[in-house]
């Protein structure tokens, strides 16, 4: 069984879905390996590198992509700008796609692969279960992408994170206060934590207090149990919610010298919670790191994978965020992939049971036809 990797043609994204070490594996397991020459530069994994591992390299990408029993990518198929043709086209019928759909934001595409018996596997559909936590591609690259927004807002800051005591008399630390307690909004805490900043976390599940706090950060959110839903995501709440939230927000963050957001509804799009007004009472030279920009961002003025000032405040929409720690996040990524395929695959061949539980929840298309089963995609996943 041919497994392919191409080089992900989406602007701004230098990850790959098979590196060295997960091409050895599955070459190990039977599979016939092949990436596309160059798929793994960008994240600083070489040619020679995967050739070493067991994987042939190359040049074609269409040819690539037509030769896949079964093609494993990170970003969802795109038009190529330079061939004019969609990667979905290029797929040989009855091939099975690994990949981040969000099949909800993109339903056209959905019907192409559905049209070409493409099997296709959703990644960011992986249920939150036990036996699937080394699948959970969601929650690697959350953490990759916290890990960086942390350090885009410290970059993005005049002011030191830690505090510092000099010859020059004592420099207080940065307030720090990250909107969000999933696995982004985690990492995101404890790295400013690293840092030596004065952080907050803020979130309305009642899981998400104990989180912050073991992080050594103050828990600074609403408690309620309805704003839980499945697999310990968020959902939407209601407008005396909202209304409580606002007006606990405003405080805080006009007293935080960053904001890093990374609140997010699956399927939906990412709560506004820091409005222009808020923003306009923050100190000047204080910092919005928005993770969830592509999802319409956490922040009223966001512009997703643009820099703004606004009111002397700098926001920053980030996107593409695991995608700028491209060797780990690769490397995590490739892993759960190489997971997922294995757990599909008995000897060398693709056993697809729609009855299996990951299986079932990450199944976007099969034999023809979508998968009815298939859940709404988490909002910027």
């Amino acid at each position: 069984m041919r497994v392919v990797a191409p080089k992900e043609i989406v602007p701004g994204e230098r990850r790959v879905a098979v590196v060295p070490e997960t091409a050895a594996r599955l070459a190990a397991a039977g599979f016939e390996v092949a990436v596309e020459a160059g798929a793994g530069e960008a994240a600083g994994f070489s040619d020679d590198a995967y050739r070493a591992a067991g994987a042939a390299v190359e040049a074609d990408a269409a040819a690539l992509l037509g030769s896949g029993d079964v093609v494993l990518k990170v970003q969802r198929p795109v038009r190529d700008p330079a061939s004019g043709r969609h990667e979905a086209d290029l797929l040989r019928p009855g091939a099975l796609l690994v990949s981040f759909f969000q099949p909800a934001f993109d339903p056209e595409l959905v019907r192409r692969l559905a049209e070409r018996r493409v099997t296709a596997l959703s990644m960011d559909l992986i249920p939150r279960i036990t036996r699937a936590q080394h699948m959970d591609a969601l929650s690697s690259q959350a953490t990759a992408a916290g890990y960086r927004a942390a350090l885009v807002a410290a970059h993005a800051l005049g002011k030191f994170f830690p505090m510092l005591m000099t010859a020059a008399g004592t420099i207080a630390p940065a307030r720090v206060l990250v909107l969000g307690a999933g696995v982004a909004g985690l990492q995101a805490i404890a790295t400013a934590r690293r840092l030596g900043a004065v952080v907050q976390g803020f979130d309305i599940r009642p899981a998400a207090k104990e989180q912050v706090e073991s992080l050594g950060a103050s828990f600074v959110g609403l408690t309620l149990e309805e704003a839980e839903g499945a697999g310990g995501y968020a959902r939407e709440v209601s407008e005396e919610v909202r209304h409580r939230e606002h007006e606990l927000l405003a405080r805080l963050v006009a007293e935080a010298d960053v904001v890093i957001g990374t609140a997010q509804v699956p399927g939906r799009r990412a709560p506004v919670l820091v409005t222009e007004e808020m923003v306009r009472r923050m100190r000047p030279g204080s910092v919005i790191v928005d993770l969830a920009a592509e999802a319409g961002g956490n922040c009223a003025l966001t512009e997703p994978g643009r820099e703004v000032v606004r009111h002397g405040v700098r926001v920053i929409g980030l996107v593409h965020a695991a995608s700028q720690v491209a060797h780990h996040a690769s490397q995590m990524y490739a892993r759960n992939v190489a997971a997922l395929l294995l757990h599909v695959a008995r000897d060398g061949a693709l056993r697809l049971d729609l009855e299996d539980e990951i299986v079932r929840a990450c199944c976007v298309t099969h034999a023809g036809e979508p998968v009815a089963t298939a859940a709404p995609a988490p909002a910027g996943g």
